[in-house]
C-alpha cells in the first residue's frame, strides 16, 4: 500500500471556490461561524455550513449532537445537487500553493496511508482527546467523506522538491483551478496535477520516504483511523484506508510563537516574581516590546513593563522535549514559581498564537485580566520530527502553524460511484 496516493477529489465547480472555501473548522468559534454566514452578508454556499453545521440549527444546539452531524450531511447533499461541488473523473494530485505575505509555501494535496499512520510511518508529536476523535468520526461517518485535511510535512527531499515545483510550474501555466484570497488576506491557489507520469513519480517518491510527519491535524488523523478499521471489519470499500492531507516540505512551513497568559502570581509580589525569576533565567528590564530573538530567550510582561529572560545554558537539557522553549518555561517558571503544573486543565493559564502579536500580551495583562505574559521563540520544524522521531510528546500548545489551510477547496469521498 503506497505512502500517498491521488485521489478524486470533490471540489468548487469552475469559478465557485471564493464562495465555498471556509476557515478550517477548529479556528472559529459557533457564534462566529454563524456571524459569518448569516451575518450582513448571506454566504449560502460557504463551507462552514458542512464544517460547522450548528450554525443552521437554533443557536442552543449542542454542536455535538446528532442533529448536527445530520445536519451537516444535509448541507452536503444539497451543494452537491446544486453543482456547486464536483467530484472529478480520475484520481489527481493537487499543487496547493500558500502565500501570507512574503511567504510562499507550495504543497501537495493527497490521501495518505492509514496503514502508515498506525504503524507509526506517518509520525504523532500530541496526544488526541478521546471527546474531539470522537467528533470527527461522526463528522466523518455522517457525510461519508472526509474534508479537513491534516496538515504534513516531509523530510529533506531534493526529489520531491523538484516534482512539487515542476507539477505547480506546469499547470501555473494555465489558470488555477482554486484561486481565493481570504478574509484574512491568505491566498489559496489550487492546480490539478493529471499527467500520469508525474503522478507515478510523485507516488514512488514519497514511497521511497521512511516517515511524514503530522504538523496539525493529530485528532482528523486518529478519527480516520478509527473509521477505516470499523469499515474493515465489516468488509467495506478501502477509499477509507486513505486520509485527506496537504503535505509540504519541511523547510517551508512556518511556525510562529504560542505564547502564555496567566491569571496571577500565586501569592507573589512583582518583584518577588522578577526576583525569583532569576533562579534560572538571567533577567534584563526592556524600554520596548521583547521578541525572542533566539531559543532560550523569553520576553514578560508583567506591570507595563517588559524584561528579557534568557535561560542559563547548564539547564538546558539534551532531551528533545525537555530542551523545548516551552518545556524549559514550564518547568523553571510556570511550575515551580506559578504553580501551573497542567496546562490541559489548570484555567489560570491561557495560551495566545504569535499571529496576534505582542500587543494582544499587553492588551490582556493591561486589562488586568491577566497578570503577567510570556512571548517565546517559536518552536522549529527539526524540533517537531526529533520530538516525533524519539515517539514522544510536546506539552500542550508549542506550535501555531500559520498560514492555515482553507476547508472546502478539496475532500476526500469515501463513496464509491
Amino acid at each position: 500500500m503506497p505512502l500517498i496516493q491521488p485521489l478524486r477529489g470533490l471540489r468548487p465547480a469552475p469559478d465557485r471556490a471564493a464562495e465555498v472555501a471556509a476557515p478550517p473548522y477548529d479556528v472559529l468559534t459557533s457564534d462566529e461561524a454563524r456571524q459569518r454566514v448569516h451575518g450582513a452578508t448571506s454566504q449560502p454556499w460557504s463551507f462552514l455550513h458542512i464544517s460547522k453545521p450548528e450554525i443552521d440549527l437554533p443557536q442552543d444546539t449542542d454542536p455535538y449532537s446528532p442533529a448536527v452531524y445530520a445536519k451537516g450531511a444535509e448541507n452536503l447533499a444539497r451543494m452537491l445537487a446544486a453543482g456547486v461541488l464536483q467530484r472529478d473523473a480520475t484520481a489527481c494530485y493537487y499543487a496547493y500553493r500558500l502565500t501570507m505575505g512574503a511567504h510562499v509555501q507550495t504543497g501537495l494535496v493527497a490521501v495518505a496511508s492509514v496503514a502508515a499512520y498506525d504503524a507509526n510511518r506517518i509520525k504523532k508529536h500530541e496526544l488526541t482527546r478521546p471527546d474531539k476523535e470522537d467528533d470527527r468520526v461522526r463528522q466523518i461517518e455522517a457525510l461519508n467523506a472526509q474534508t479537513g485535511p491534516v496538515l504534513l510535512a516531509y523530510p529533506p527531499c531534493t526529489e520531491a522538491d523538484a516534482l512539487i515545483a515542476a507539477a505547480a510550474a506546469a499547470a501555473a501555466a494555465a489558470a488555477p483551478d482554486a484561486d481565493v484570497t481570504a478574509s484574512d488576506g491568505i491566498r489559496h491557489q489550487i492546480w490539478a496535477v493529471r499527467e500520469a507520469q508525474t503522478i507515478d513519480a510523485i507516488t514512488r517518491t514519497f514511497d521511497a520516504m521512511e516517515s511524514l510527519y503530522i504538523a496539525d491535524g493529530h485528532h482528523r488523523s486518529a478519527a480516520a483511523s478509527r473509521v477505516a478499521a470499523a469499515r474493515r471489519q465489516a468488509g467495506h470499500e478501502l477509499a477509507s484506508d486513505y486520509f485527506l492531507a496537504v503535505i509540504f516540505p519541511h523547510h517551508q512551513m512556518q511556525i510562529m510563537d504560542y505564547n502564555r497568559i496567566v491569571k496571577d502570581l500565586n501569592g507573589l509580589e512583582k518583584s518577588a516574581l522578577v526576583t525569583r525569576c532569576a533562579d534560572a533565567f538571567t533577567v534584563e528590564e526592556s524600554t520596548a516590546r521583547v521578541t525572542p530573538s533566539r531559543p532560550g530567550e523569553f520576553g514578560m510582561y508583567l506591570d507595563g513593563m517588559w524584561y528579557k529572560l534568557a535561560i542559563k545554558p547548564g539547564l538546558i537539557p539534551a532531551d528533545p522535549v525537555a530542551s523545548l522553549d516551552v518545556s524549559l518555561l514550564s518547568d523553571h517558571l510556570l511550575g515551580p514559581v506559578l504553580g501551573i503544573a497542567d496546562l490541559r486543565r489548570d484555567k489560570r493559564i491561557d495560551f495566545v498564537g504569535g499571529i496576534r502579536g505582542l500587543a494582544e500580551l499587553e492588551r490582556r495583562v493591561d486589562s488586568g485580566e491577566m497578570a503577567v505574559a510570556f512571548a517565546l521563540y517559536p518552536t522549529r520544524m527539526e524540533q517537531l520530527m526529533r520530538v516525533a522521531d524519539s515517539n514522544q510528546v510536546m506539552p500542550p500548545k508549542s506550535t501555531w502553524f500559520e498560514p492555515k489551510l482553507a476547508d472546502g477547496l478539496v475532500s476526500h469521498v469515501l463513496w464509491i460511484e
